[in-house]
């Protein structure tokens, strides 16, 4: 039995894959995949909470598969699977449902923001975070690498954690703990430097870098991030400067130098467009080797499906045993 400790993360595969979510997820997991045991999700089953055309969500949920592990995850170093392949997770939501008062969900600020734009809200929306619980608590899971704003639901998973072995007179469940990457955590939108760059809007003209974009349309995005009316090039905590912050920072993650180190780089820039281009031209290097992985293994469907079998018959090989102990505290018969 390893003693390293246990990482569990989820990205769903529905809009398109953008350069924060390569910053400030996948990057990272591919970075530090072999210091911890790693299972890294492709959470379809939390795509059902918004309406999704099949054909669509199957074709990216394959996308997705296959640009993780271009961006550098390796089956040989992390579990890599779809939820719905493993049953184990939609029954732990049934289960944990049972155990999680209704007041903890309404609470959640993501469900707030988001059934406050809809006319009418379907359970699956209110009720995702068990279903990340369960997610979560299923692999015995230490630490959950998550953005901030993901952080609410990991404090939820904590609460149900504790509040089964509490329950139940037990400490079946790890109580589990959010991990929020210092850098790359946040990646705004290059038209709004104040909004998280994000998949569901990543149609939007000028808002996102998409990780398949050519080097001609990142080179365009960029040309087009909104700064201010001002032209010193450094990190600030002026508000007015986000922009500027927001490219500096997609430059410190790619380069991995430190703030002054940037900060020296573009001394001799002239004005934000030096900026803008400099920023791009590094985010098309680094892109261009995982576009490349990315085409290599699409061309071969037989290989993407038995890599995500067998990330399933891993997966499953930790979360049934779970599941089954979780029904047989909970006074379920279990068949023979």
């Amino acid at each position: 039995m390893s003693n390293k400790k246990r990482v569990f993360s989820g990205v769903q595969p529905s809009g398109a894959v953008t350069l924060g979510n390569y910053l400030g997820a996948f990057k990272g997991w591919a970075d530090r995949q072999h210091e911890k045991v790693n299972f890294f999700c492709l959470v379809d089953l939390h795509s059902l909470t918004v309406p999704q055309e099949p054909a669509e969500l199957r074709a990216n949920t394959r996308t997705l598969a296959a640009l993780l592990l271009a961006c550098g995850l390796s089956p040989d170093k992390c579990t890599l699977f779809v939820q719905s392949h493993v049953v184990a997770h939609a029954e732990a939501c049934w289960l944990l449902n049972c155990v999680t008062p209704l007041g903890w969900l309404q609470r959640m600020t993501q469900y707030k923001d988001k059934s406050a734009k809809q006319e009418s809200v379907f359970t699956g929306l209110l009720d995702y975070p068990v279903l990340m619980a369960g997610d979560i608590l299923l692999y015995d899971t230490d630490e959950v690498p998550v953005g901030d704003d993901q952080r609410q639901h990991v404090e939820l998973a904590r609460d149900i954690a504790q509040s089964f072995n509490s329950r139940y007179e037990t400490e079946f469940f790890v109580v589990p703990q959010a991990v929020i990457p210092e850098v790359g955590a946040r990646v705004m939108g290059l038209d709004d430097p104040t909004s998280k760059m994000s998949k569901s809007s990543a149609h939007i003209r000028g808002h996102a870098v998409k990780l398949l974009d050519d080097p001609k349309e990142i080179l365009r995005s960029f040309k087009r991030a909104k700064t201010d009316s001002g032209n010193e090039i450094r990190f600030s905590d002026d508000p007015e400067k986000a922009g500027v912050n927001n490219l500096l920072g997609i430059y410190k993650v790619l380069t991995e130098k430190s703030n002054s180190e940037v900060e020296s780089d573009f001394a001799d820039a002239r004005g934000y467009g030096d900026l803008k281009t400099r920023v791009a031209e590094v985010v098309i290097a680094a892109l261009e080797p995982i576009q490349a992985r990315y085409h290599e293994i699409m061309s071969d469907p037989g290989e993407l499906d038995r890599i995500l079998a067998v990330g399933a018959q891993q997966a499953a090989a930790v979360s049934m045993p779970k599941i089954e102990e979780m029904k047989r505290m909970m006074g379920l018969v279990l068949p023979k």
